[in-house]
């Protein structure tokens, strides 16, 4: 028996070493102990190009989603051959490995190495591609509207810089896309904030947030609501010269708007022209009218919206891309009217009858009070004095006296 118990004993050892064994690299690899092996170049022959090699390696781990081992490979090439042909494509490569990764940790990263690759390839041909990831970086991390819009105005920006650095670029299309849609965000976090404010009546912290949105954000799909309570406001305030032309955007600019009735009552109220709509913006409307009939969505698709960490931007409206901000309103009325808007740039309007003519007064860029908050804007909207009666220039009048008209007060009609 004992010499049975030692053969089962001594059987049993090399299985107890073996699993010592394993346990002990399991532990390792667990502590980190294991590190990734250096990409193998033993089997390179005399005539191959050893960077091209480790380049096509590095893209064939990244492809199959191991980007670590592929960004590895990639930063050993750039190392060992700092003069390669293969040096611009290898950053890139990185950069665009921690895009593909995505997350907030891989984003940040990538956001980055693109900036990078400009700072080292500013005239190469990927450049433009660079440029456009790092604004797309941030358009991945951008929440709603009603939360941190960093990530959002950081997108913005970059997306403007592309447009002015390269606007011959082929994918300019698709990077005026995401601008609107950006921008769509960061206009309804201004407009969340402007209506609170003017619901509690603090007209001028509400004013000016109204203003950025009518400046900056045209093609806002509540950019018209925008322009009704900044007219609305404006009235508060006591300045009804300067909501003229925010009501007569609603009618130039948004012609399919549920408000363009109620612009009509106030400018008709005010004795104010009624300005048309150009049949290119016509055009416009209708297809953005036409999107918000196909993105309808149904009561579980706006429920999964709303617990959505993504903002909507199915409501982004078409529109060319404002990289700048918008210069003050100012109404032009038809030609053969007897006023005329300042000149400078205006809201061109198509023909009106004469009837609307006779009971309206030209729009100019003269501020109607001295000292207000705004005035500039203001200034935009105050009515242009005509000659003849009841006018507010007294220099127009007096040319139409002519040189003896103090004796029509000495001399008296028999």
């Amino acid at each position: 028996m004992d010499s049975e118990g030692n053969q089962e004993r001594n059987s049993a050892a090399p299985v107890a070493l073996c699993l010592l064994a394993a346990a002990s690299l399991l532990f390792q690899a667990g502590c980190g102990l294991v590190r990734h092996r250096g990409p193998d170049l033993t089997d390179v022959g005399p005539g191959d190009q050893p960077d091209k090699i480790l380049y096509e390696r590095a893209m064939a781990e990244i492809q199959r989603g191991r980007f670590d081992v592929g960004r590895l490979t990639l930063q050993t090439m750039l190392n060992t051959y700092p003069d390669s042909e293969f040096l611009a494509k290898a950053k890139l490569a990185i950069a665009d490995s921690y895009y593909a990764q995505g997350g907030v940790s891989g984003l940040t990263q990538a956001e980055a190495e693109y900036a990078d690759f400009q700072t080292f390839f500013p005239t190469a041909p990927e450049a433009p591609q660079a440029q456009f990831r790092i604004g797309m970086a941030h358009f991945r991390l951008m929440g709603k509207a009603d939360r941190d819009l960093t990530e959002a105005r950081l997108a913005e920006a970059e997306f403007k810089e592309f447009l002015l650095k390269y606007p011959d670029s082929p994918v300019m299309p698709r990077v005026k896309g995401r601008l609107r849609e950006v921008q769509e965000v960061l206009a309804q976090g201004e407009f969340d904030v402007a209506k609170f404010y003017y619901e509690k009546g603090a007209n001028r912290a509400a004013l000016s947030r109204f203003e950025a949105i009518a400046n900056d954000y045209a093609n806002f799909s509540g950019a018209d609501n925008a322009l009704w309570y900044l007219g609305q406001t404006f009235e508060r305030l006591k300045q009804p010269n300067a909501a003229v032309p925010y009501y007569a955007r609603i009618l130039t600019d948004y012609p399919l708007s549920p408000l363009v009735g109620e612009a009509k009552g106030r400018l008709t109220a005010m004795h104010q022209p009624i300005p048309r709509a150009t049949k290119a913006t016509m055009a416009r409307a209708q297809a953005d009218a036409f999107d918000r009939q196909q993105n309808q969505r149904g009561f579980f698709q706006k429920l999964g919206g709303v617990m959505a960490s993504s903002p909507d931007l199915s409501t982004t409206r078409h529109g060319p891309v404002q990289l700048g901000p918008r210069p003050p309103s100012q109404t032009v009325l038809a030609q053969g009217s007897e006023g005329s808007g300042a000149p400078g740039n205006t809201i061109s309007v198509q023909q009106v009858g004469e009837e609307s003519l006779k009971a309206g007064q030209a729009v100019s860029a003269q501020p109607a009070e001295k000292g207000g908050s705004n005035g500039s804007q203001a200034a935009s909207g105050d009515t242009q004095a005509k000659g003849g009666n009841g006018s507010t220039d007294p220099g127009a009048n007096s040319k139409k006296k002519g040189k003896f008209h103090f004796l029509k007060k000495v001399v008296k009609p028999f």
